[in-house]
C-alpha cells in the first residue's frame, strides 16, 4: 500500500510496549504474562503515526524509531496512570497519538492519510480485512449497535459539513477536497473504519450499558464533526477525529451516572427508543412533542456544524477568469519544446501527459506573464489570480518594493526543456504540487518610472512549482533554483 513506514519503527513501538507491560505485570503479580494488549497498543501507534522525513522505499531504515518508542510508551503508561473505578479511562493508542500530534506538530509527525490509494486489488483486500475482522470482533463483543450508530451519525454530520461548502487540503490531492469528495474520502476511509472498529469499541473505555454505548457512539461522532469543522487541512481534520474519542472518554464518568444500569429493564435499546418517542401508550401530544424535540435537536446540531465550519470557509476562492480575460498575456504555445512527464505524475493523474502537459506549461507561461503585468500595472489583484503561498508572498513583496522605489524588473522566460515531476509536501499537509523542471533563457527588463531602461538575457535552470491550491486553475506557488 506504499506506507511510508519502516520495520524498525514498527518494532520500536511494539517492543517498547511489550517491555513496559511485562515489567509492570511482573511487579504486580510476580509472574510473566504475554503482553498481547500492550503489543496491540504499539501496533496501533505504528499503523497510524508517521514521522516526517522517513525515507521512502527503505523498509529497514531506523529513522525516527525513538519517536515511535516514546509515543508508544506514553500511550501504554496512560493505562496505568489514568484510571476510573479500577479501569483505564482512555484508549491507550488513541490518547498517545493525539498527544503526539498536538505536542510535536505537523512538522515532526503526522497521521496516516484518510486516502490510502486507488481502489485496486490491495486496497480491496485491506478493506476486506478491516471490515470483516471489525464486524466479527464487534459482533462477538455485542458492540455492533455502537459501531453502526457512530458511523451513521458521523456520515450525516459530514454530509452537512460538505454541503455547507467545506473543503480541506491533503497531501495526496492537487486541489482542495470539497463536496461529495470530502464526504466520500472521510466517511469511507480505511482510517475511519480502523478508528470505528478498533479504538471506539475498546470494551474497557466505553459505558457498560447498551443504551450508554449507543449514546457514547453518537457523542463521539458529533464531537468529531464539530472538531473537524474548523480545520482546513487533513492534519487538523484527522487530529479532530481522533481527539473526539479522548474528549468523550474523559466525560464517560458523567455519562455513566445518567445512563441506565447495565442489564436492567431500562437498559433495552428498543424500550429506550419507544420512551424517547413518547411510549406505547402515550397520547398524540406527547408523541408529537418527542418528534418535535428530535427535529429541533437535529436542526440545532446542523446549525452548530455549519457555524463551527465558518472559519474554514474560503479555501476555494471565486473564479478569477474575469480578471484574467481582460488582461493580455502574449504567449505562443508553438514555441514550447516537447515535455516529458515522470511516471509517478501519470500514476497520480493520467491526464497530465501529452496535451495535458502542454496545457499545464501554457498556464505556467501565462501566469508568469501576468505576474509581469501585475508589477507594471501595480495591480495586486492580478497576483491573487495566478499565485499562491510562497510565490504570492514573494510577488507582493516585489510589487511593494517596485512601488516605493519606482524601479520595476520583469522576466520573460523561453523554455528549451521541461520535465514534469511530482512534489509531495514536507510535513505540512497542504496538497500535492507539480514541479516543472525547466531550462532555457530569461530576458530581464528594467523599468524606471514606467520607462524601459535596459534588458539582460541569461540562461536559467529552475523548478516552477504549481498547485491547484484554490480550485481548478493551476497557480504558481514557488520557483526553486535548479542544481
Amino acid at each position: 500500500l506504499g506506507f511510508q513506514l519502516t520495520v524498525p519503527q514498527i518494532v520500536a513501538a511494539m517492543l517498547t510496549c511489550a517491555v513496559i507491560e511485562v515489567a509492570l505485570t511482573f511487579r504486580q503479580t510476580r509472574s510473566f504474562v504475554w503482553p498481547a494488549s500492550a503489543m496491540l497498543t504499539g501496533s496501533g501507534v505504528a499503523l497510524i503515526m508517521r514521522v516526517v522525513g522517513t525515507p521512502a522505499h527503505d523498509p529497514w531504515n531506523t529513522f525516527g524509531w525513538y519517536i515511535f518508542a516514546a509515543v508508544a510508551g506514553v500511550s501504554l503508561l496512560t493505562k496505568y496512570v489514568i484510571k476510573y473505578r479500577g479501569s483505564h479511562v482512555f484508549n491507550p493508542s488513541n490518547i498517545g497519538l493525539v498527544l503526539a500530534f498536538v505536542i510535536l506538530g505537523s512538522t515532526r509527525v503526522e497521521p496516516l492519510d484518510f486516502w490510502w490509494g486507488p481502489l485496486d486489488f490491495w486496497m480491496l483486500l485491506a478493506y476486506a480485512v478491516i471490515i470483516v475482522g471489525g464486524l466479527l470482533i464487534t459482533r462477538r463483543l455485542h458492540l455492533l449497535a455502537l459501531a453502526g450508530t457512530y458511523w451513521v451519525t458521523l456520515a450525516v454530520g459530514l454530509w452537512i459539513l460538505a454541503a455547507s461548502g467545506h473543503c480541506m487540503t491533503a497531501q495526496w490531492a492537487f486541489a482542495p477536497v470539497c463536496g461529495v469528495d470530502y464526504w466520500r474520502v472521510i466517511a469511507t476511509s480505511p482510517e475511519v473504519l480502523i478508528f470505528l472498529f478498533f479504538m471506539i469499541t475498546d470494551p474497557k473505555t466505553i459505558p457498560a450499558s447498551n443504551v450508554g454505548r449507543v449514546v457514547f457512539g453518537v457523542l463521539v461522532a458529533v464531537t468529531g464533526v464539530l472538531l473537524m469543522a474548523p480545520q482546513t487541512d487533513e492534519f487538523g481534520t484527522k487530529v479532530g477525529l481522533l481527539a473526539s474519542l479522548v474528549i468523550v472518554c474523559a466525560a464517560r464518568p458523567l455519562l455513566d451516572r445518567v445512563m441506565p444500569e447495565p442489564r436492567s429493564t431500562a437498559d433495552d435499546l428498543r424500550a429506550f427508543a419507544v420512551r424517547a418517542a413518547g411510549g406505547p401508550g402515550a397520547g398524540f401530544p406527547r408523541r408529537v412533542g418527542g418528534a418535535a424535540a428530535a427535529g429541533v435537536a437535529i436542526v440545532v446540531l446542523g446549525v452548530g456544524i455549519v457555524a463551527a465550519g465558518t472559519p474554514a470557509r474560503g479555501t476555494v476562492v471565486p473564479d478569477a477568469s474575469e480578471i484574467l480575460d481582460r488582461l493580455p498575456s502574449a504567449v505562443d504555445p508553438s514555441t514550447f519544446p516537447p515535455i516529458t512527464v515522470e511516471q509517478d505524475v501519470q500514476d497520480w493523474n493520467h491526464e497530465i501527459a501529452g496535451p495535458g502537459a502542454q496545457e499545464l506549461l501554457l498556464t505556467l507561461a501565462q501566469n508568469l506573464e501576468l505576474e509581469n503585468q501585475a508589477l507594471l500595472a501595480a495591480d495586486a489583484e492580478i497576483l491573487s489570480a495566478v499565485d499562491h503561498g510562497d510565490r504570492l508572498a514573494e510577488m507582493r513583496g516585489r510589487l511593494d518594493e517596485a512601488t516605493s522605489s519606482g524601479t520595476t524588473m520583469v522576466a520573460h522566460y523561453q523554455f528549451d526543456e521541461v520535465n514534469v515531476t511530482l512534489l509531495e509536501p514536507f510535513g505540512v499537509q497542504t496538497g500535492l504540487s507539480l514541479g516543472l523542471e525547466a531550462t532555457g533563457t530569461v530576458t530581464t527588463e528594467t523599468y524606471v518610472d514606467g520607462k524601459l531602461q535596459g534588458t539582460d538575457t541569461a540562461p536559467y535552470q529552475h523548478t516552477f512549482v504549481m498547485r491547484q491550491a484554490t480550485g481548478a486553475r493551476w497557480l504558481n506557488v514557488d520557483v526553486l533554483p535548479g542544481t
